[in-house]
C-alpha cells in the first residue's frame, strides 16, 4: 500500500505537470524555457530536462538566486539577477569583489538588499574556495547567511544531491493533511518526506516545486 507522502506526490504531478525547476536567465527566450502553471514567471523553467545546469554559470546562479530569493517572491529575485546579468555578474570571481554598496543597488527589487549584498560576497567567496567540488550541507551552514532552506535548495538544484527542501509552503500542506504535528523541527519534515520517497534529485525537484505551486493556487487559509 502506498504512503500518503507518495500518494500526494502522484496527486500533485497528475494535477499539475513537471514543473522545470529552477528557472534559468539562460533559457528565458528558449522554447523550452516556459511554465503551464499561472502562478510566478512563465520564463526560464526547463520541464522534464533534469540536465541543467549545464554550466558553472549557470549552477552559480541557482546558488545565488536561492539567496535572493529569502523572504521575497521569485519575480522579483528575477529582476536582480537580470541587473546583474547586465552587469555580467553572474560570476563568483566578479561578485566578490564588488563593493556592497554597488551590488545592493543591483539586488534591490529583492528586498532586504543591504543584507543579501553581504550574503553574496561572502559565498562567492566560498563558492570560490570549493574549486568545483560539491559542498556539504555542513559547509554550506557554516557561511554566514546560508540556512536550512537555502542549503538544501542549493545543493538540489545546483548540485543535484537528492536532500528535500522544506518550507513553509510544505509545512501548510502537511498540516492541513495532518501528516506532521506543530512541533516538529525542520529537519524532522525533511526526514519524513526522505523516508518515505525515492531518494531521487529528480523527484525531490519536482515535489518542492509542486508543493509551492499548489499552495500558491490555494485561497489564504482563515485562522482560527
Amino acid at each position: 500500500m502506498k504512503n500518503k507522502i507518495i500518494i500526494l506526490y502522484e496527486s500533485l504531478l497528475l494535477k499539475y505537470n513537471p514543473q522545470g525547476w529552477w528557472p534559468l536567465l539562460d533559457l528565458h527566450d528558449s522554447k523550452i524555457g516556459s511554465n503551464p502553471t499561472k502562478t510566478g514567471s512563465i520564463r526560464g523553467y526547463h520541464p522534464k530536462d533534469y540536465s541543467y545546469p549545464k554550466t558553472e554559470k549557470q549552477k552559480f546562479e541557482i546558488c545565488i538566486g536561492a539567496i535572493l530569493t529569502q523572504n521575497t517572491s521569485w519575480p522579483n529575485v528575477e529582476k536582480a539577477l537580470m541587473n546583474l546579468k547586465k552587469k555580467d555578474l553572474i560570476d563568483a570571481k566578479k561578485l566578490s569583489k564588488i563593493s556592497q554598496t554597488k551590488l545592493s543597488l543591483l539586488i534591490k527589487p529583492s528586498g532586504y538588499f543591504n543584507q543579501k549584498s553581504k550574503k553574496l560576497i561572502i559565498f562567492s567567496k566560498f563558492y570560490q574556495s570549493l574549486n568545483g567540488k560539491t559542498p556539504s550541507r555542513e559547509e554550506l551552514l557554516s557561511v554566514w547567511g546560508i540556512g536550512l532552506e537555502t542549503a538544501d535548495s542549493i545543493l538540489l538544484y545546483a548540485y543535484k544531491v537528492p536532500t528535500f527542501v522544506v518550507d513553509a509552503y510544505t509545512r501548510r500542506t502537511l498540516s492541513s493533511m495532518n501528516l506532521m504535528k506543530d512541533y516538529m523541527t525542520y529537519d524532522e519534515i525533511k526526514l519524513l518526506f526522505e523516508k518515505n520517497i525515492k531518494k531521487d534529485y529528480r523527484i525531490y525537484q519536482e515535489y518542492h516545486a509542486l508543493i509551492v505551486e499548489n499552495e500558491k493556487r490555494i485561497k489564504p487559509r482563515i485562522k482560527k
